[in-house]
């Protein structure tokens, strides 16, 4: 099964009725992910999985092609932009903050990248996807880029790449606090906790990606 983490949308007529939207056909969003048990936009236990399974999917790829140099002062996230060419300058912007933001992580433009960004209309808005077996993508939904500020929603799908999960109870300040705070917030930059997350996450998570691997080669 499919699980996906979206930015939050409360434009009229949407409401916060989420669980009805999971049973929404997408309009040219393929594969379509399943939105798993979404009931509020405050966060769910199936969302935190998602969260976790996306994060461990990049992880694993990127150990992958780096466990010949585990001790690189930095680790480097590929992504590939090319299926989502409207957004090309958001997410070329969602890079640049995340890559002055952070020191222990850094994405990179690449085609067949570690994960891929896609475009489309989705009633449920902008995701970001994992199937559990390595493929991940972030989905960014038309209708919703146009009612928020769309560098704020791919920043924010990007943090979910790298770790972060939702916070929509949070401020405008706090980058995963997504549609929480409403349209009007455009904040494109994670915060000084959001920073550290992401760093502690990419330090420790990484090694032991490689440690696991440099294991499973040894013992197969």
């Amino acid at each position: 099964m499919k699980l996906s983490l979206r930015y939050a949308s409360v434009a009229a007529g949407i409401g916060l009725a989420a669980g009805a939207l999971a049973t929404a056909a997408p309009a040219s969003a393929a594969p379509a992910p399943v939105v798993a048990g979404y009931t509020h936009y405050a966060g769910s236990a199936e969302e935190a999985a998602a969260n976790k399974a996306f994060f461990q999917a990049v992880l694993k790829s990127v150990a992958q092609k780096r466990a010949a140099h585990p001790h690189a002062a930095s680790v480097t996230v590929t992504y590939d932009a090319s299926g989502a060419p409207s957004f090309a300058q958001q997410i070329a912007n969602s890079a640049s903050i995340w890559n002055s933001s952070v020191s222990n992580v850094k994405l990179q433009a690449s085609s067949g990248g570690d994960f891929s960004y896609r475009e489309g209309n989705d009633p449920r808005g902008s995701y970001a996807s994992t199937d559990g077996h390595g493929s991940g993508y972030v989905f960014l939904d038309y209708a919703q880029n146009q009612e928020y500020d769309s560098t704020r929603v791919t920043a924010h799908e990007t943090g979910h790449v790298l770790g972060l999960p939702d916070h929509y109870e949070g401020p405008c300040s706090e980058l995963m606090s997504g549609g929480g705070p409403g349209t009007s917030c455009t904040n494109p930059y994670p915060d000084a906790n959001e920073k550290s997350r992401v760093n502690q996450l990419w330090a420790n998570g990484f090694a032991k990606a490689v440690k696991s691997l440099e294991k499973s080669a040894k013992t197969g």
